[in-house]
């Protein structure tokens, strides 16, 4: 087909987005914003013991490699030039652990994600060390509490019990990086001059990071004792870090030449792709976790109700720095997978719906779905999942309700936190990410809050963000971020519909659940029951 017969769009965009249970590539019309083709690989996860969550570094790379290949196919079908792909973004699951060899790109380990508890012995031997056992000794520096969530651990644990990893160190092989820093570094090249970087919002969830001076903090890496030459250099989100590359092995290469300059940890670019740019916007991502991020502008806020405080982007070198106070839920979606893959009650995450909608009511069942102990706002590694109020009433219907119950009771805590931290009541929610196309979630998630919950019509706000970042970014400048030039976006609003005291009768009961889950789990604890 002749060129001149493609269809002439203006700049596009493409994003690539690594998320916990699947990657996407992403193409946008950098003009209007709209959504032009994607292509998505579910990523499998390994769970080699208990509580611990891997993934393979090779299978992901390779998943965006497909999603990329596809995605251009796509497009060439649709008739759309894919050469108008003026940039990339990325954005990723945040603070999930990579080690590499440099000399030959291949990863050290399996990636460590971020849901991993492996490392609560390794909390547990550093807080001995801290004045106090003071989790949050270095929230004033860093924004976050001591916890296994957070990369600085997973690296700790990685050279403490890996000695592939302990030599490439000696050795000066070893580079560490969160999924950004892997992909970004591979498809500029990887062993042949690939570009080692991060952006400030992915540093910020390493607990290295120092979240003021913007720089890795010596006395925290001296605390973990992480060698300082394997991090990554640290970039703004929006800047040219290097040119696409082509991949032999793979034979992917359509968009070689394409310059990556947008890059967001997750939950940032979906605060960016939401358009919160404004003091006190949030927004709230269901995906395998629940992540809530409220703006704050260019000041820090610390949180005295066990939120996290975090960079929320920096949108080009001479930016300033934005801050946000994050909620953090370990499991939202994984929950749906949980009763798809373990309990085998369904057969899609689809049909979690239906059940739940067969019913209603979750007729008094409570669902805690703690398996990676409590995040915000307790921060409580002890505590495991339960399901109780059981009878013999009790059906897989009701279980269906009580988790998607779940996943709103849980958004219902933090967004409490953010109201007595902010002061200013959020009088609706913005929502995005997988899950926000279960309408029975939405309308129960509205109930529970007893305000309106607002969801874009176009629920790719991550990518989108990341793709904002790499066309806004200087030297590329196709998509502008003047409030004025942002497109407005179509939404779907669901109103509360039951009454605020059922609502808070439902609420108190989920909450003395939530104390029936802790204290559970202590690490010295035989892991089977042969005692070994």
């Amino acid at each position: 087909m002749a060129a001149s017969d493609r269809m002439v769009l203006g700049p596009l965009v493409g994003s690539i987005d690594q998320g916990t249970s699947s990657t996407r590539f992403l193409v946008f019309n950098a003009k209007t914003a709209e959504l032009l083709s994607h292509h998505q690989v579910e990523i499998q996860q390994k769970f080699p013991k208990e509580g611990w969550v891997e993934q393979d570094p090779k299978e992901i790379l390779k998943s965006v490699h497909e999603c990329v290949e596809r995605t251009c196919e796509k497009l060439q079908q649709l008739n759309i030039d894919i050469t108008n792909i003026k940039a990339i973004g990325v954005s990723n699951q945040r603070e999930t652990t990579v080690v590499w060899d440099k000399t030959t790109g291949e990863p050290l380990y399996n990636a460590i994600v971020w849901l991993d508890l492996r490392t609560q012995s390794t909390v547990e031997r550093l807080l001995k060390r801290i004045p106090g056992k003071n989790k949050a000794f270095f929230k004033f520096r860093t924004g976050l509490p001591l916890s296994t969530y957070f990369s600085a651990v997973k690296l700790r644990w990685l050279l403490d019990n890996v000695e592939e990893i302990r030599q490439a160190v000696d050795d000066g092989r070893a580079m560490f990086g969160t999924i950004d820093s892997w992909l970004i570094w591979s498809l500029t090249g990887g062993k042949n001059g690939g570009v080692h970087c991060t952006d400030v919002t992915n540093a910020s969830r390493t607990m290295l990071f120092n979240i003021h001076s913007l720089e890795w903090d010596p006395e925290l890496c001296q605390f973990f004792d992480i060698p300082m030459e394997i991090l990554p250099k640290v970039r703004s989100s929006s800047e040219i870090y290097g040119l696409m590359k082509i991949c032999p092995s793979l034979k992917s290469g359509a968009l070689t030449g394409v310059p990556i300059s947008g890059c967001l940890g997750d939950q940032s670019a979906a605060l960016v792709g939401q358009m919160c740019f404004q003091d006190g916007q949030a927004k709230n991502t269901y995906g395998t976790g629940c992540f809530l991020l409220c703006n704050t502008g260019q000041k820090c806020v610390f949180s005295e109700h066990g939120l996290l405080t975090t960079i929320a982007y920096k949108l080009g070198r001479d930016k300033p720095v934005c801050y946000a106070l994050e909620g953090s839920v370990a499991i939202a979606g994984a929950v749906v997978r949980w009763l798809r893959d373990n309990l085998g009650i369904v057969k899609t995450s689809q049909e979690v719906e239906k059940l739940a909608a067969e019913v209603g009511t979750s007729y008094g069942c409570y669902f805690v779905p703690a398996f990676s102990g409590l995040y915000a706002p307790y921060w409580e590694p002890s505590a495991r999942g339960i399901i109780c109020g059981l009878t013999q009433f009790t059906n897989k219907n009701h279980i269906a309700f009580a988790a998607l119950e779940a996943v709103c009771f849980q958004t219902r805590e933090i967004l409490d936190a953010i109201n007595k931290d902010c002061g200013i009541p959020l009088n609706q929610l913005q929502v995005d990410g997988g899950m926000t196309n279960n309408k029975v979630l939405m309308q129960l998630q509205s109930d529970i809050l007893c305000i309106p919950v607002v969801k874009p019509s176009m629920p790719e706000t991550t990518a989108l963000g990341a793709a904002m970042a790499a066309g806004a970014a200087e030297g590329v400048g196709i998509w502008s971020l003047n409030p004025g030039d942002l497109t407005a976006v179509t939404c779907e609003r669901f109103e509360p519909q039951i009454n605020p005291e059922e609502s808070e009768y439902r609420y108190a009961r989920w909450k003395k659940a939530v104390l029936k889950s802790m204290g559970w789990e202590t690490s010295e604890a035989p892991s089977n029951g042969t005692g070994k």
